[in-house]
């Protein structure tokens, strides 16, 4: 199981001190604290894509990641959103095989539409046309990493004859994709399709909400053949804030949540840690909460934690790493370690993908080809199908 942090580099004042951090100075913590996160023994360093204030979470992550690749070794990194909707897959499928390359093979991505809804105009697409976006844009990028000569029309973007997208990914293996969603069932029901990750950043959301989406994402990837639903890979978010003391922990944070921009001046912070996953207190009771996401979840690959928000300095969030790395996560991979069956499989890497596909294990999208089942999933997606996209996944989703 991997655990890591991710990032969504907004610019908020310290409500402690009054004091704002500049732009660069957020953006050169950002890097700090990734690499922060390798030296405490974290997997993961997951970054958003924002095009407005108050984040500076890069309007072209592979930048930041790219810097972050050349200062780690092993660290994997990630986007907590790629914004499938509003970024050209053109422009997605070189700038990460761009980066995969550098990475020596250390990146995968997560496909989201994001919260922000001006962004759609601002890249010349209607938000009320966002699921179809997602749908479309992906089948394309979906073709670009895995056939050298694409041809290619869709709805929204203009046609491709003879495209080759350049560099080519690192070994012919493409990243490893996850698809985000909070509460739309149409995009993990396009995961399940692919054969792909679903991650749920269940922040913001209690218990229950979080087991739906992953439960029916769980079943659509069964149905479609690519093992059974135990079998899916899921990713999950949260949020914490640690000190020694449970008191102290509440204490200090209780300034940062309640002029949070995303949450702030909403529900209080004892509400809010007993409806969602924010844990505030010791590093036993992180231990304790985080483990209680199986209960819900099942086992699943990947745990995202996010730690440097709502103006939290720099100084705190490193103290935050250090007893993340050293106290809560060795424990969590132990219990989860012991907890999971054999069969479940890892998360994904490079390296396994690699292994995968020349054992010629990858998944086919609607179904494996080669069975009577697989064959007639794929002529239902056929009729559902729009040229060059997968399936219309709302049709599926409401089934």
């Amino acid at each position: 199981m991997q655990f890591g942090i991710f990032t969504i580099g907004d610019v908020t004042q310290d409500p402690t001190t009054g004091r704002t951090p500049t732009e660069h100075e957020r953006i050169q913590a950002t890097v700090a604290i990734a690499k922060k996160a390798e030296e405490v023994g974290l997997d993961v360093f997951a970054t958003g894509q924002h095009h407005n204030p108050p984040f500076v979470a890069p309007a072209n992550p592979p930048i930041l990641l790219a810097s972050i690749a050349a200062q780690t070794e092993r660290l994997q990194l990630s986007t907590a959103t790629t914004l499938i909707t509003t970024t050209d897959p053109v422009r997605i499928a070189e700038d990460y095989a761009y980066l995969q390359h550098l990475s020596g093979g250390r990146v995968d991505l997560t496909m989201g539409r994001g919260n922000t809804g001006p962004v759609y105009p601002w890249f010349g697409q209607d938000i009320r046309q966002g699921i179809p976006l997602a749908v479309e844009h992906y089948g394309l990028l979906h073709r670009l990493w895995r056939e050298d000569v694409v041809n290619w029309q869709g709805r929204f973007r203009s046609a491709l004859q003879g495209f080759t997208s350049t560099p080519r990914p690192l070994d012919d293996v493409p990243p490893f994709v996850w698809h985000g969603s909070i509460r739309s069932p149409e995009i993990p029901e396009q995961a399940a399709y692919y054969g792909d990750g679903f991650f749920h950043n269940n922040i913001f959301w209690p218990a229950e909400h979080t087991r739906r989406m992953v439960e029916f994402y769980r079943q659509r990837f069964e149905h479609y053949g690519h093992g059974s639903a135990d079998q899916a890979i899921v990713g999950l978010g949260g949020q914490v804030f640690m000190r020694r003391s449970s008191q102290d922990a509440v204490r200090e944070f209780r300034p940062y949540f309640d002029n949070a921009p995303v949450y702030g001046h909403g529900p209080s912070l004892e509400d809010f840690t007993t409806q969602t996953p924010l844990t505030v207190g010791s590093p036993q009771q992180v231990i304790e909460k985080t483990l209680s996401f199986r209960d819900y979840a099942g086992d699943y690959q990947r745990q995202l934690f996010l730690m440097d928000h709502a103006g939290l300095p720099l100084k705190t969030v490193l103290e935050q790493l250090d007893l993340l790395g050293e106290e809560v996560v060795p424990v969590l991979r132990k219990e989860f370690a012991a907890l999971k069956p054999a069969h479940v499989p890892e998360a994904p890497t490079h390296a396994s993908l690699v292994a995968r596909r020349r054992a010629g294990q990858d998944p086919v999208p609607g179904g494996a080809e080669d069975s009577p089942a697989g064959r007639a999933r794929a002529a239902q997606a056929a009729e559902q199908t729009a040229p060059g996209s997968a399936p219309r996944t709302a049709e599926g989703a409401r089934r």
